[in-house]
């Protein structure tokens, strides 16, 4: 089980929120929770990013019961691009069967929401780019400010984080 930690907008659109004072399970997967959001772009597009590595996966919005369920695919699929083992994708992946959608609580991992949706746009407008799922590896080797203390970018934080947490 992992969480999901949606914007408002992400949320309207996506059954199953928990309800108000409800306690949140802690997720049991490796990387922690996903904050996600909604992209207005033609098609609607999901923007979700991993708290610790800060890695952004996009996923088409539309149908929006189950962008968690088609999120946990593109994340298979930039895990395997990334190389991070198969042992950690096949525990990531089950533990991501099922999860807990709750509001956001983490304003810098909105404002890498922010920063990333803005890039995003452009790349995909200078680029024409429709794959989704090199759009989330391009902006993977983003430097992002949250990250300089360390790794820098989500590509290379998510590889060291995986290589100390998934013993």
């Amino acid at each position: 089980m992992f969480v999901v930690r949606g914007t408002k907008k992400f949320r309207d659109r996506v059954p199953g929120e928990s309800r108000p004072g409800s306690i949140v399970e802690p997720g049991t997967n490796i990387l922690g929770a996903w904050y996600a959001t909604v992209l207005f772009w033609r098609p609607q597009v999901a923007l979700f990013v991993n708290e610790p590595t800060r890695l952004p996966l996009f996923v088409p919005m539309a149908p929006g019961a189950t962008v968690v369920q088609r999120m946990t695919r593109i994340a298979a699929a930039v895990f395997s691009a990334l190389d991070l083992g198969q042992e950690f994708m096949c525990r990531e992946v089950a533990e991501m069967g099922s999860h807990q959608l709750m509001k956001t609580a983490s304003r810098s991992v909105l404002g890498t929401m922010n920063d990333f949706a803005y890039v995003a746009g452009a790349q995909r407008a200078e680029k024409d780019l429709t794959d989704l799922v090199e759009l989330s590896l391009q902006l993977a080797q983003t430097p992002c400010g949250p990250l300089y203390g360390s790794h820098v970018s989500p590509d290379r934080e998510i590889i060291a984080y995986v290589a100390e947490h998934a013993r």
